[in-house]
């Protein structure tokens, strides 16, 4: 089989409504630090790392992320969800509650290969938490 091309996702990027309280907030959550920032159109932007996972944060006041056609309407950066792969159970479990943090749809969904829980972000990006069986992405 050839190689794929791709190795993995590099980084995302997300508009969000409060520059500072997201940072904040995924630092508390999933332990991302602030490892780069600056300033664009006047607003602050940033580059969050967790591990090899990156999000690249830019604040728009105003924004709406409830409606991501609009937000692509706009020209900002849209999407409808994003995954995150975690690999401690148990860990994720006490920062649910340590944070009280609110699950959507019920809470955990069990997919075929993984569960999944999902949450949104303090500018309403919802996020899919995910835990691989054997902890390795297989289909």
């Amino acid at each position: 089989m050839k190689k794929p091309l791709v190795k993995e996702l590099d980084h995302i990027n997300i508009t969000v409504e409060n520059f500072n309280e997201t940072s904040t907030w995924y630092g508390q959550v999933f332990g991302f630090k602030l490892v780069e920032k600056g300033i664009q159109d006047d607003k602050p932007w940033g580059i969050l790392k967790s591990g090899d996972a990156l999000l690249c944060v830019y604040e728009h006041p105003g924004l709406n992320p409830h409606n991501p056609e609009l937000i692509h309407q706009k020209g900002y950066h849209a999407m409808s969800h994003f995954g995150l792969k975690i690999d401690d159970k148990s860990k994720w479990l006490a920062i649910i509650e340590e944070q009280n943090l609110n699950i959507l749809y019920g809470g955990v969904i069990e997919w075929p290969f993984s569960s999944a829980w999902y949450l949104k972000d303090p500018s309403g990006w919802e996020i899919e938490v995910a835990l691989w069986k054997n902890t390795t992405i297989q289909f």
